[in-house]
C-alpha cells in the first residue's frame, strides 16, 4: 500500500488558535496523520508580508507550535517544523518566481484582497510574491494531498502549474500535488456577526473563541453572542443565524446530531441553550489550553521538538533541491 504524503502550513500571526481554526483544519491535520506521511509546517516567513515584532514573532511561533501539538499533532506520526529552520524554502522559492509569469501572480485574489486594505503601492512585496513561497513549500516534500480551505483552490492551481512548467521543461522533478479541500464539519461563525466567518481579521474579539482564552472568558462570550427575538433552539441559517451557529459548535464538539440537539433543548430557552454551550466549549477547550501552557513552561523541550522535526523535513528539501538545481544546469 502506498502511502500518501501530506503537507499544509498555518500561520503564526496570533496568540491563540481560535475555535474554526481548530475545527475547520487542525482537527482533520489531525486525522490525516494517522493515514498519511504527514508534514506540517508553521510558516513563520509568510507571516512576515506584515509588520512584525521579532518578540512577538518568536513568541507566537512557539504558541502556535505548542497548541499543534496540544490539539493532537504527534512528532511520532508526523513531521511538524518551523518554515524558517529549513532553508530550501526560500531557494526553492526563488526558482519558483523565475518560474512564474508576473500576470500569474497579479490575478492572485487574496493579493488583491489583503493589498485594497492598505493600497497597493504600500503593500509588501513578499504579499505579491508569496504564493511562490508557498508553491516551494509544496513541492519541496513532493506532497501528494495538500489540505486547505477553499479559499486556497487559487494558490494550489498556481503550485500544480508551476510544478507541471518545470517538469515540462527540464524533466520529471516534482510530484503535482491535488488540492485536499477541507470539507470542514462544522462552519463556524463570528458570535457577534453570526452571518460571518470567525475570523480574528473580521471580527470583533467578542466573537471569537480563542482556545487560549480563559474559561470565564469564552464562557461570557457565549452568554453574550448575538441572537434573534425569538425563543425556539431551532436550526435556521437565515432566520437565526446565531442559534444555528450555536448548534453548529455543539453539534461539532459533543459529536450529536442537530436534530437531536433541537429536541433536547425544546422548550428551553436561549438562556439555557446557551448556557449549555458554555459549559461544553469550557471543558472541550481546557485540557487542550492546560496542554498548552505545560509545553510553553518548558520552552527547551518544545524547541527541540521543532528541530527534530526540521532535520527530517530537511532530508527531504535538501533532496529536492538538489534534483531541481542538477535539473536547471547549476554547477554542483
Amino acid at each position: 500500500m502506498i502511502i500518501k504524503r501530506v503537507l499544509s502550513g498555518i500561520q503564526p500571526t496570533s496568540d491563540s488558535f481560535h475555535l474554526g481554526n481548530y475545527l475547520g483544519a487542525v482537527k482533520q491535520w489531525v486525522a490525516l496523520q494517522d493515514a498519511h506521511d504527514a508534514f506540517y509546517c508553521i510558516v513563520d516567513l509568510h507571516a512576515l508580508t506584515i509588520e512584525t515584532e521579532p518578540s512577538l514573532l518568536r513568541k507566537r511561533t512557539l504558541a502556535s507550535a505548542a497548541q499543534l501539538l496540544a490539539l493532537g499533532i504527534s512528532p511520532d506520526k508526523s513531521t511538524l517544523f518551523v518554515q524558517s529552520q529549513v532553508s530550501q524554502h526560500n531557494q526553492l522559492g526563488w526558482l519558483m518566481e523565475c518560474m512564474a509569469g508576473f500576470g500569474e501572480a497579479n490575478r492572485m485574489v487574496q493579493f488583491k484582497d489583503k493589498s485594497s486594505k492598505t493600497g497597493a503601492d504600500s503593500a509588501r512585496v513578499g504579499l505579491f510574491t508569496y504564493p511562490m513561497l508557498q508553491a516551494a513549500d509544496i513541492l519541496l516534500y513532493q506532497a501528494d494531498l495538500v489540505p486547505v480551505g477553499e479559499d486556497q483552490r487559487q494558490h494550489i492551481e498556481l503550485t500544480r502549474d508551476l510544478a507541471g512548467r518545470f517538469n515540462a521543461r527540464y524533466g520529471q522533478t516534482f510530484t503535482i500535488p491535488q488540492g485536499y479541500i477541507l470539507k470542514a464539519a462544522a462552519k463556524i461563525n463570528d458570535l457577534q456577526e453570526p452571518t460571518s466567518k470567525m475570523s480574528k481579521s473580521s471580527g470583533s474579539a467578542a466573537g471569537v473563541i480563542e482556545i487560549m482564552d480563559a474559561p470565564e472568558v469564552n464562557a461570557k462570550k457565549i452568554k453574550g453572542s448575538i441572537t434573534d427575538t425569538g425563543s425556539q433552539v431551532r436550526f435556521d441559517e437565515k432566520e437565526k443565524p446565531g442559534i444555528s451557529n450555536l448548534l453548529t459548535i455543539h453539534s461539532a464538539l459533543s459529536g450529536s446530531t442537530i436534530s437531536a440537539l433541537e429536541s433536547e433543548f425544546a422548550g428551553k430557552g436561549y438562556g439555557d441553550f446557551k448556557a449549555a454551550v458554555a459549559d461544553l466549549v469550557v471543558e472541550y477547550l481546557r485540557p487542550i489550553r492546560n496542554k498548552t501552557l505545560e509545553l510553553l513552561s518548558d520552552e527547551g523541550h518544545l524547541i527541540e521538538i521543532l528541530h527534530q522535526g526540521a532535520a527530517k523535513a530537511r532530508t527531504v528539501a535538501a533532496t529536492t533541491l538538489e534534483t531541481a538545481y542538477k535539473r536547471l544546469g547549476t554547477v554542483a
